[in-house]
C-alpha cells in the first residue's frame, strides 16, 4: 500500500483530512525554564488535531475538525481562531465543562507538559460525523480521545466506519500515563489498536513509553509487528526513520534553528497530509512534512505562519 516512490491513490472526496479529538489552550512559558522559576505564560491555540487542521488549511488543503470545548471564554478563543482561518466550526461541541488546557514550559527539546482536562473528551458520534467521515480521504486522531471511555467509544466507531468507507487512518501515539483513565491499560490498548490503523508517527519518547527502552530500529520493527502499515519515527536532531514493513528509509533533520518544539509533530502531520492528498509521491510528501516541522521550530507556539508547499520545497532544497 505504501510504496515510497508512488503516489497514494485516494477517491475523490470533499475533505482531505478529518481530524477528531482535542481542541485546547496551550499556556507556554515566556522563557526557557529549567528550574520552574518562570512566572509568566502566554495563551496559544492548541490541541494536536486542531493544530493539524490549522496547518493543513494554511498550506492550501481542505480539512475539517470535530472537537469539544467549554462554554467559556477560552472555548470562544479557540473557536474564533478557527473561524479567522476559515475553518468550519459546525462540529465543535460546546459543553458545560471547562475548556481543556496544557501548561508547557518552552523547550528546545521534548517539552514536559502539565494537563488540565475537562471538555475535550466529550466527543459525540452522530449522523453528521458519519457523513463527514465518509467524505474524507484521511481521518486522524491522537491518544487523547482514546484515553477516556466516553471519547474512546467514539474513536472506535470512527475506526470501524473508516475501514468500511476506504478512509485512511492516521494515529499519533502521544501516550501520557497522566491523561489516561484510571484502571485502564493504555499501553496494551494502543498495542492492540495499531493493527487497525494505517499510519503511525511515534517519537522516540512515545516508543519508549509504549515498548520500553530499545534502539529506534527495534522500536520501528515492534510497531510493524503490531500491524502498522507505515511507521514514521521521529528522532529529534537525528531526523527520522520510516518503514513500510519491507523497506526502511532514514531522513536527516531539516531543522536549522530551534526556538520552541511545541507543535513540531503536528506541523509534520499537516505538511505530510497536505502533500499526500495533493498527489506528491510518498517519499516527497514525507520530506515536505519534515520541512513544515523544521519551519515551525523557528516559531513559538504550536502554529506558525506557513509558506506554501512549493516555497517550503525551495527553502529546504527538497
Amino acid at each position: 500500500m505504501f510504496n515510497f516512490n508512488n503516489v497514494v491513490k485516494f477517491e475523490n472526496k470533499r475533505f482531505d483530512v478529518f481530524a477528531i479529538g482535542e481542541l485546547l489552550v496551550d499556556m507556554i512559558s515566556d522563557d526557557y525554564d529549567a528550574d520552574n522559576s518562570c512566572n509568566k505564560y502566554s495563551r496559544y491555540f492548541g490541541g494536536s488535531p486542531a493544530n493539524i487542521t490549522m496547518n493543513i488549511k494554511r498550506l492550501g488543503g481542505n480539512p475539517i475538525i470535530s472537537a469539544s470545548v467549554g462554554n467559556d471564554r477560552l472555548g470562544e478563543f479557540l473557536i474564533n481562531n478557527l473561524k479567522k482561518n476559515n475553518i468550519n466550526t459546525e462540529f465543535i461541541n460546546k459543553v458545560n465543562n471547562s475548556t481543556s488546557m496544557v501548561l508547557v514550559t518552552k523547550s528546545k527539546e521534548t517539552p514536559l507538559p502539565i494537563f488540565y482536562r475537562s471538555a475535550d473528551y466529550n466527543l459525540e458520534y452522530n449522523e453528521d460525523i458519519g457523513s463527514i467521515l465518509k467524505n474524507s480521504k484521511i481521518v486522524h486522531f491522537s491518544c487523547w480521545p482514546i484515553s477516556q471511555k466516553k471519547s474512546r467509544k467514539v474513536i472506535e466507531k470512527v475506526i470501524e466506519e473508516a475501514r468500511k468507507n476506504n478512509v485512511l487512518i492516521g494515529f499519533d501515539p502521544n501516550y501520557h500515563e497522566m491523561i489516561w483513565e484510571e484502571g485502564h491499560d493504555g499501553i496494551e490498548y494502543i498495542k492492540n489498536l495499531i493493527g487497525k490503523l494505517d499510519i503511525i508517527k511515534p517519537s522516540e519518547v512515545d516508543a519508549e513509553r509504549i515498548f520500553g527502552p530499545d534502539t529506534p530500529e527495534n522500536h520501528v520493527d515492534k510497531f510493524i509487528q503490531c500491524g502498522a502499515k507505515l511507521v514514521i519515527m521521529t528522532l529529534g536532531k537525528d531526523g527520522a526513520i520510516v518503514s513500510n514493513g519491507t523497506e526502511t528509509i532514514k531522513f536527516k533533520t531539516l531543522a536549522t534553528e530551534v526556538v520552541d518544539t511545541t507543535g513540531a509533530g503536528d506541523a509534520f502531520w499537516g505538511g505530510f497530509y497536505t502533500a499526500l492528498t495533493s498527489n506528491y509521491p510518498l517519499k516527497e510528501a514525507l520530506n515536505i512534512g519534515f520541512a513544515t516541522s523544521a519551519f515551525k521550530l523557528k516559531n513559538v507556539g504550536a502554529i506558525a505562519e506557513l509558506p506554501s508547499i512549493e516555497e517550503l520545497k525551495t527553502l529546504y532544497n527538497i
